[in-house]
């Protein structure tokens, strides 16, 4: 069995039914040990959460706003996964591939908010004097310490997934979309060339690396205060284009919109059903791709994000949880489901998919141009993956930083941080395949260690919850 083969069997085992039945179901634990209060609470979460995304917030030193930990964590979550993995899922698992997705994301707000409540509750000071938590810090400061060993294995994983799910697989998704911009638009990628790591590489795609490297490495040497100020920015601006642009595609299609639920419902449960004959679409293969690419792009169960909110200045960890909840809602629920529809709406009016095999980008930026036109199009979906893959790239670098300095201190970030800036001009330079494969898996195998947490802390996520919203009756 070659080195390839081995990786593809363990990353069928990360994603595969049993993981995604553990996420899921750690999600529906957590739901009814809190009653449920992504539904029960869902008013009072938008409330402090939406409802106060306008209002001035501070931080003091080493914190940043509740907003800005939002914003980190959403830079993370909002990301390729939410174009070309919605696109695939829906692709190879059919259109009910999507209801899985909602329901995954339904449960993950949950995960996720617990993530965040134990993140703040056991967070610490580090040697900077920078709040510092998610599970490595829970696991040590919550479950003790001869839980220690599964608080490094969770960082160790963390850290390498890190240089792949968060850096090279992220630029050079930029790097291609790029390059495929510069094609439709007439110029030619395929002149410039150079010999680089036994490949030949368009001088575009090292041009990008390195611009991505200079912009990255400006914002992370900056520390967690100036990460968080570029994505309370950037995060906005690249969730509003996305959104609007996809809104008036659903919009010139809202005749075909009954229909398209329609399809995602019935094929939640029969994609025969939904696409009138036989394509070979199990309904195992669609909830798994829905499930699976859900989990994918809001990572609630997979320990990433609370490492951003733990930074927060607010002091409650439930009122910083609701943030988690909306998170989830925002990524999974709404840009996921505009994507969706839009595929869907493109497929309407006439793009061309083969249901039951792998798809990326080219479906998504053919239903763009059924409206805006082929160049515009692949200009929308173009600045769309560059700015979610940057807010990608930056906030992983943080994660990457944080996990690091939990396994070797405070004076190993800087050469954590250096390899990482390099390691983005690489990725946007290479073939990336089996680095794709072999960070997702460690991104998978991520889960088991926070989900070990989460369920043996999942009391003091109830004590909390419960003590905050007494208080709240009582006007405390």
């Amino acid at each position: 069995m070659t080195f390839a083969e081995i990786v593809n069997k363990l990353n069928g085992i990360a994603w595969g039914p049993w993981m995604l039945i553990l996420l899921v179901g750690t999600g529906v634990y957590l739901s009814a040990r809190v009653g449920f209060i992504q539904f029960t609470k869902f008013g009072y979460a938008m409330k402090n959460t939406l409802g106060k995304l306008f209002q001035k917030q501070t931080a003091g030193g080493g914190e940043v706003t509740p907003f800005q930990a939002l914003t980190t964590a959403l830079a993370a979550t909002v990301g390729t996964g939410n174009i070309a993995g919605v696109t695939g899922a829906i692709a190879v698992g059919g259109p009910g591939a999507v209801f899985w997705m909602w329901i995954s994301a339904l449960f993950g707000m949950v995960t996720k908010y617990s993530e965040v409540v134990l993140a703040v509750r056991y967070r610490e000071r580090n040697a900077k004097g920078d709040w510092v938590g998610g599970p490595m810090y829970y696991i040590r400061n919550g479950l003790g310490k001869k839980w220690n060993w599964l608080a490094v294995a969770f960082s160790l994983l963390a850290a390498l997934a890190a240089f792949g799910i968060g850096n090279m697989t992220q630029v050079n998704t930029i790097a291609s979309t790029f390059n495929a911009t510069i094609d439709a638009f007439g110029g030619n990628t395929g002149a410039k060339t150079i010999a680089l790591f036994g490949q030949i590489v368009p001088i575009s795609s090292i041009a990008v690396g390195f611009l991505v490297a200079v912009i990255v490495a400006m914002v992370l040497f900056g520390g967690i205060k100036r990460i968080g100020s570029v994505t309370e920015k950037l995060v906005p601006v690249m969730a509003a284009v996305y959104i609007v642009c996809s809104l008036v595609i659903v919009g010139k299609n809202f005749d075909a919109i009954g229909s398209i639920f329609a399809m995602i419902f019935k094929g939640a449960f029969s994609a025969e059903a939904a696409l009138g004959g036989a394509f070979g679409i199990t309904i195992m293969t669609t909830i798994q791709k829905g499930v699976g690419r859900g989990v994918f792009s809001n990572e609630a169960g997979l320990g990433s994000a609370p490492m951003a909110h733990a930074a927060t200045s607010e002091k409650d960890p439930v009122k910083q949880g609701l943030y988690g909840i909306f998170e989830v809602f925002m990524d999974t629920i709404v840009i996921c489901t505009l994507t969706a529809l839009t595929l869907m709406c493109g497929i309407n009016s006439g793009v061309d998919i083969t249901w039951g095999q792998s798809a990326g980008t080219e479906l998504i930026i053919a239903s763009f141009a059924t409206v805006f036109g082929a160049k515009t199009g692949s200009l929308i979906v173009a600045v769309g993956i560059g700015l979610f893959a940057l807010s990608t790239i930056l906030s992983w670098s943080l994660y990457g930083t944080r996990c690091c300095e939990f396994l070797l201190g405070h004076k190993a970030v800087p050469f954590y941080q250096t390899l990482f800036v390099v390691v983005i001009v690489i990725g946007a330079t290479l073939e990336l395949d089996l680095v794709w494969n072999i960070a997702d898996t460690l991104n998978g195998f991520m889960a088991i260690p926070n989900l070990v947490a989460l369920l043996g802390l999942s009391g003091v996520v109830i004590k909390l919850t419960k003590e905050h919203f007494e208080k709240e009756k009582i006007g405390l």
